[in-house]
């Protein structure tokens, strides 16, 4: 029999009752959860319906920017202004909203008639082109039906049926327009290059106030034509130095080819003005200014977002009052030089100023003389790049340097003595002083007379060589480099960091045997740039520390002059050489200046240092690209006062004279210079 069980009924209820508050619990979340959805629609509908508007406009907003902000100032060392920026009057386009081609070409026509454009660039296509833009019926005419059945069938592009239709244009067609209609062409031509919200410079340049004032009065009936206030660079000193301050690019030119990745890829547009050469590329990061940056609006209007600001201001190490002075002298005693004897191939001067504690650059300048036919006269061109990129055998001052060798190696030392004779080396051309025999002479005796026979002793015995009359010598190659690597502690034949961007390093000559390696001695073989001779003689002057040449002293804001950049001397390397030995070496360089070859070099000068230099050179003298001629090239570094030198000096005359000439004349105006200027610096005149 089965047992029976009796199930609660209380325990069932509270079952129920149980579960029936978790779904209410349940459905309350729910609710509470979609109530809270709700809200957040609402507030997001309603209460930030203005925050989201502006948000979605400002992501559809196109932001452009103006055109290139005016660059920098540049400044001479004393705060003297160099180069500035001047207003120029522009008349410019923007395309207008819903604009039509007929539109344009009436406005160009307008415009034609009251300014007067160059249009001297307008080209044959240029007219082809408007030929068929305005007369596109019968462009289209003269397409054969068997092209137009091409073209529909995708057979043709658009490209290859405009091709077709340009290449009907005749000459004939084109032939009817007159002056006016080309002036208008022209001006719908720049209308429409680029993009179609950039302003088109239609003319910056000579526009008169009558024009600027004809298009200011009419902008309205003018649609889309304004005039603005652009820049350009001026240079308060004239042409001086103004191939060292560079080029930049034009507002019409924008990027120039030749540097257009290199610009891109630092975040440039193709229209913005960018130094182009020298100081104005170098430092085109400091002085190009901040464009002005727009919003632009649906009916094509610009919307200022941010003002722009000038370039920052750069502060060089020239003195310009010095500057002036040099090229003054310079240019003054090249025309007295061409009316001396034997200067018929003399056509260029170079010289550097410079502080030799630092490096900077006070003054330098180049100069070239041309015959100008118009006037029957030579006339002076600026050549100061000439400075850092034209190599020149410089001849005797190189001599410091080739005793450093003999130092180093042991090969002399101080107080060595050696008979100045003529040297014979077997092959090799006799080899001798300016003077055949100028007696026994040391190291410091034989930098003041300018030995070259004391500097080929040492050189053979650099090299290991005994030497004795018509001896056969090999030279080994690693002395060669020898000299070379020590030239170049001094800066001779390697970059001297000079803060431009085109810099040469030298001429290195190929060939090497004994008769080269004695002429390398004494500055005969290797040419070198007037600014490695002056970062060289800085290195002698200040004790042997080869310092970085620099063309920059300061950057300030333009917004408060506060200093962004102060050079700082930089040491590129020490001469390594005993101080006894680099003592030895000032103390003959400044007997050079006391009864030695350099008497008078530097004026009255304050206990002067220095050293001559002569060397044969080579002219073309025909230009047809070889050197053919035989000259004398005439070259002088100093500086002082010697215990604490303020300023250094190089000038170098090439081509100044010619050898064997029966009148036997040198010039010495590389001394008149040197004289002159180093008077006008120490006010000993």
């Amino acid at each position: 029999m089965r047992k029976k069980y009796k199930v609660s009924s209380t325990k069932y209820h509270v079952s129920n009752e149980l579960i029936n508050r978790r779904y209410f619990c349940f459905i309350f979340i729910v609710v509470l959860i979609f109530l809270i959805i709700f809200l957040k629609l609402v507030n997001l509908q309603v209460g930030k319906t203005q925050e989201y508007k502006e948000k979605l406009l400002d992501a559809s907003v196109t932001l452009i920017d103006g055109p290139s902000a005016p660059r920098g100032r540049i400044y001479d060392r004393n705060g003297k202004l160099l180069v500035d920026n001047v207003a120029i009057k522009t008349i410019y386009y923007k395309k207008q909203k819903n604009i039509t081609t007929k539109d344009e070409i009436k406005l160009a026509y307008t415009l034609s008639k009251n300014i007067n454009v160059d249009y001297s660039k307008l080209s044959v296509v240029d007219l082809k082109n408007y030929w068929i833009l305005t007369n596109s019926k019968e462009a289209s005419n003269r397409l054969t039906d068997d092209e137009k059945k091409k073209y529909s069938e995708r057979k043709l592009s658009n490209d290859d049926i405009y091709k077709l239709k340009f290449s009907r244009v005749t000459d004939k067609d084109i032939e009817k327009y007159n002056e006016e209609d080309k002036e208008a062409i022209y001006i719908y031509y720049l209308m429409n290059t680029g993009y179609s919200y950039d302003e088109k410079i239609i003319k910056n340049d000579n526009v008169t106030d009558e024009e600027y004032a004809y298009i200011a009065t009419n902008i309205e009936a003018l649609s889309g034509f304004n005039v603005k206030l652009d820049w350009d660079r001026i240079y308060l000193y004239g042409d001086t130095l103004k191939t060292i301050f560079g080029k930049v690019s034009t507002s019409s030119q924008g990027l120039p080819l030749e540097l257009k990745d290199e610009y891109l890829a630092l975040g440039y547009s193709l229209t913005d003005r960018v130094g182009t050469s020298y100081l104005e590329y170098q430092y085109e990061s400091y002085l190009k200014g901040e464009k002005s940056v727009y919003k632009l609006s649906s009916n094509n209007d610009y919307i200022l977002v941010s003002e722009g600001k000038r370039g920052n201001d750069l502060y060089l190490t020239i003195d310009i009052d010095l500057q002036q002075k040099l090229e003054e002298i310079m240019i003054d005693e090249m025309y007295k030089t061409k009316s001396e004897p034997n200067t018929e191939y003399f056509n260029k001067v170079f010289s550097v100023i410079s502080d030799p504690q630092t490096g900077e650059i006070l003054a330098m300048a180049g100069k070239q003389l041309i015959w100008d036919n118009q006037i029957s006269s030579f006339k002076v061109y600026d050549y100061t790049p000439g400075i850092t990129t034209s190599p020149i055998t410089v001849g005797s001052v190189v001599k410091g340097a080739s005793l450093t060798v003999g130092y180093k190696t042991g090969a002399i030392d101080i107080g060595t003595t050696f008979v100045d004779s003529c040297i014979k080396l077997s092959g090799v051309k006799e080899k001798c002083s300016w003077s055949k025999n100028l007696g026994t002479l040391n190291d410091i005796r034989a930098i003041q007379l300018s030995s070259n026979s004391y500097q080929f002793r040492t050189a053979l015995k650099v090299a290991g060589i005994k030497y004795s009359y018509n001896k056969y010598a090999y030279i080994d190659p690693k002395y060669f480099e020898l000299y070379r690597n020590t030239f170049a502690e001094y800066g001779l034949g390697v970059k001297t960091g000079i803060d431009l961007p085109v810099e040469s390093t030298g001429y290195k000559g190929v060939k090497q045997d004994a008769g080269l390696y004695l002429n390398f001695s004494i500055g005969q073989y290797d040419s070198y740039t007037p600014i490695q001779l002056s970062q060289y003689i800085n290195t002698i002057a200040n004790g042997g520390k080869r310092l970085k040449t620099q063309l920059l002293k300061t950057v300030k804001s333009s917004s408060d002059q506060s200093v962004i950049y102060n050079y700082e001397p930089t040491l590129l390397n020490n001469i390594g050489l005993e101080w006894k030995h680099m003592n030895r070496i000032r103390e003959a360089f400044n007997a050079v200046m006391k009864g030695g070859l350099g008497s008078g070099f530097m004026g009255n000068s304050p206990n002067p240092s220095g050293k001559t230099g002569t060397s044969e050179s080579f002219y073309d003298s025909d230009n047809d690209g070889s050197i053919d001629t035989e000259t004398i090239t005439k070259s002088f570094i100093g500086y002082a006062p010697n215990d604490n030198p303020t300023m250094s000096i190089v000038v170098i005359a090439p081509d100044v004279s010619r050898p064997n000439n029966s009148n036997g004349y040198v010039s010495n105006m590389h001394k008149r210079i040197s004289s002159r200027i180093s008077n006008h610096f120490f006010g000993t005149n």
